[in-house]
């Protein structure tokens, strides 16, 4: 699967037909770079290629007119895809189905990413005599790109008109209107403290998947998308030991990376930035001190919940007496 490195470029293994027409698929490593205009391939991942190996070929952005699903055009060669470069078509191959959709949605992404026309920020029909006496005025914009997607923002403060009012705030709401991926969710209640997309570390294969976490006063869980009504998991606060700044980034590899350790397992996440990390880090210890109280330990609050219950141990000698149910954390998707 794709994936975001420390530099924001998206990565991944795909087979690619290099000999166009030859039908011959070779194992390459993929890096989708937005900022400078790129997508390039190396015969391995560049970190286990002897420094200064160079790449096995580059493509610019710019030449990329359109990317699909090439399943029909090569039907013996499974999960594949097409990138239309000028003259060329470049026949990929990803690892699955799910592979092939977010490779194409990515690079579709990435070669289209523009300023916001003009047609875009029109005033609305209700105001256009109003907007009309007030004046124009003009806002320079900046293009950031997180993940493959464009993240579009002003580069200047927002110039006030006559009348008071800024017309810039209903154009920077249309265009974050169009990247619900990277838009924070609205609590649907007061007892969500905090919610966002981040980057975790799955258990099985130890792939890394963009998901969107949610806390509340007594969980915290993580979903597929914003979109989800159902988390792939949740993990109860009382079962988290701590949470803090991941001492291993540097051996994975990952900026703002912070772990939260639990009972059976600790959870690997990356966040965009550091402050987005000190956030999530100072907000998960918040809850779990305002449900547990200071200075109470998942330790301490399991010992305490021996001792208030005497029927906690699972008694072996006679069946049906006094048993309790733990739950594993086994066979859930990560």
């Amino acid at each position: 699967m794709p994936y975001v490195d420390r530099q924001n470029r998206i990565c991944g293994f795909l087979d690619i037909e290099e000999n166009e027409n030859s039908g011959k698929f070779l194992r390459r490593y993929f890096i989708l770079d937005t900022r400078e205009d790129s997508f390039v391939w190396y015969m391995d991942n560049p970190q286990n290629l002897p420094s200064g190996s160079s790449r096995v070929g580059a493509i610019k952005l710019t030449y990329i007119s359109k990317v699909s699903d090439a399943t029909k055009l090569r039907p013996k060669a499974e999960f594949c895809f097409v990138m239309n470069a000028g003259m060329r078509k470049y026949f990929l191959q990803a690892n699955d189905q799910q592979d092939l959709v977010e490779w194409v949605n990515v690079l579709n992404k990435a070669i289209k990413i523009t300023v916001p026309k003009q047609s875009d920020s029109q005033p609305n029909s209700d105001n256009l005599s109003r907007q009309g006496d007030c004046g124009k005025k003009q806002v320079s914009y900046r293009t950031d790109i997180v993940g493959g997607v464009p993240i579009i923002t002003p580069t200047q403060k927002e110039e006030v008109n006559e009348c008071g009012e800024s017309f810039d705030r209903n154009n920077l709401k249309r265009s974050q209107s169009h990247l619900p991926y990277f838009t924070p969710k609205p609590p649907p209640d007061s007892t969500v403290i905090k919610a966002g997309y981040c980057v975790k570390q799955g258990a099985v294969m130890k792939n890394w998947k963009r998901r969107y976490f949610q806390l509340d006063e007594n969980t915290i869980g993580y979903f597929k998308s914003e979109l989800e009504k159902e988390p792939l998991r949740v993990i109860p606060l009382k079962e988290v030991h701590k949470v803090q700044e991941c001492k291993q980034s540097d051996i994975m590899m990952r900026d703002n990376l912070f772990e939260i350790v639990t009972t059976s397992r600790t959870f690997y996440v990356q966040a965009d930035s550091p402050e987005e990390m000190h956030s999530w880090i100072k907000a998960v210890s918040g809850a779990i001190v305002a449900q547990r109280g200071p200075g109470r330990s998942a330790s301490s609050m399991r010992q305490a919940r021996r001792l208030s219950n005497p029927c906690i141990q699972r008694y072996t000698s006679r069946a049906g007496e006094c048993s309790t149910y733990v739950g594993s954390y086994a066979n859930v998707p990560s």
